[in-house]
This record gives structure tokens, C-alpha cells and sequence, in this order.
């Protein structure tokens, strides 16, 4: 079976490599292995390759580097988007599995700060929250709007100069429809006879 554009991109050091290239980010191989110093440089060519095939990754330009060819690559228009095919028309199992990827990096990502020889939650601005809003489909819409807006102020700030790497994600889970019985387990809620 073909891997999807979701299992794809849902990859670890894959999504490392897109996040790299976001906001019209052009990088070499030489300067994505400096910038993500923890993938190995044969590990970065294996999912470069990847990347480049599955045309979620193009090559902006090809230079001549003692003998060698360097490619300079970004990211293809909506490389870093799921298709509607993978949040449609997958099974309950295989949502799970991709969301599952997605907090294994998560998992990942934490690991690797808290293997830090010397780590501060309060001074490094760790935040794990969880915020429970009751909001109409536009209200949710203009929410998802305005923290885009938000973020996209700072996307375009270049590693250095003071700059910290700061991930943040987002995961949206919404409840049942109000009146729904969906998700409620038959007999919950009832008194024993």
C-alpha cells in the first residue's frame, strides 16, 4: 500500500525538515543538517529524497559545489497539508494511527528537551494547557484566524541572533454535537436495576 501524504509528512524527522522550510525558507542539505544538527547528514539525504519525490519538497535552484551539484530546496505550495483524502476518507483505525505519529513527535520533541543536561519549564516557557471554548463553527473559524495571525508575525524570524526555537502545537478535538449520543457509552450514566 502507498503511503499517504499524511504517514508522509507525519514523520518525525520529516516534519522537522518541513517546519525548516516554512514561510518560503530555502535551504541546502548543508544548511538544514547545521540547523537540525540531531539528523545525521545520510539520514537527511534519505528524507530529502523522500520529500522530493512525493513533490511535497522542490528544487529552487542546483549549484556547482567543488565538483558537485548542491540542490537548494523549499517547500512545494500546501507540501505541509494533509490532503482531504487523508482526513476524509480513512477509516477510524487509520486516524488514530496518524494521530497517534503525531504525538509519538510530540513525545520526541519533549524527550530531547528534557535530555538536557540543565532545562528550566518556568525559564524555557514550557506550557502544557488545555482550554475548553464553546463556540459556533464561525466563532471557531475566527479563532483558528486570529492565532494564524498571530504566529505568522514571527514565522519569518531566522535561527540566531537570540532566536530560541519554540514549538507550538495544535490539536483541536471536538466534542459531540450538543444532543448527540455520539461518543456516549450505552447504559452510562443509568443506575444499575
Amino acid at each position: 500500500m502507498a503511503e499517504s501524504k499524511a504517514d508522509l509528512i507525519l514523520h518525525p524527522i520529516r516534519m522537522r525538515i518541513i517546519q525548516a522550510l516554512l514561510n518560503g525558507r530555502r535551504r541546502t542539505t548543508q544548511q538544514l543538517v547545521k540547523e537540525l544538527e540531531e539528523i545525521p547528514q545520510a539520514t537527511m539525504y534519505r528524507h530529502l529524497s523522500k520529500l522530493l519525490k512525493a513533490g511535497v519538497l522542490e528544487v529552487a535552484e542546483e549549484n556547482k559545489v567543488r565538483g558537485a551539484v548542491e540542490k537548494v530546496y523549499y517547500l512545494s505550495q500546501g507540501g505541509e497539508d494533509a490532503t482531504p483524502s487523508d482526513t476524509t476518507e480513512r477509516s477510524a483505525g487509520e486516524h488514530m494511527a496518524l494521530f497517534q505519529k503525531f504525538v509519538s513527535s510530540l513525545v520526541g520533541d519533549f524527550s530531547a528537551y528534557v535530555r538536557q543536561e540543565k532545562y528550566d519549564l518556568q525559564k524555557d516557557g514550557v506550557s502544557m494547557r488545555q482550554v475548553q471554548l464553546h463556540l459556533t463553527d464561525d466563532e471557531y473559524a475566527q479563532l483558528l484566524a486570529e492565532m494564524r495571525q498571530a504566529m505568522q508575525k514571527y514565522a519569518g524570524n531566522e535561527p540566531g541572533s537570540g532566536h530560541r526555537r519554540r514549538m507550538i502545537s495544535t490539536i483541536v478535538i471536538p466534542g459531540a454535537p450538543a444532543g448527540s449520543s455520539e461518543g456516549v457509552n450505552e447504559g452510562e450514566g443509568q443506575e444499575e436495576p
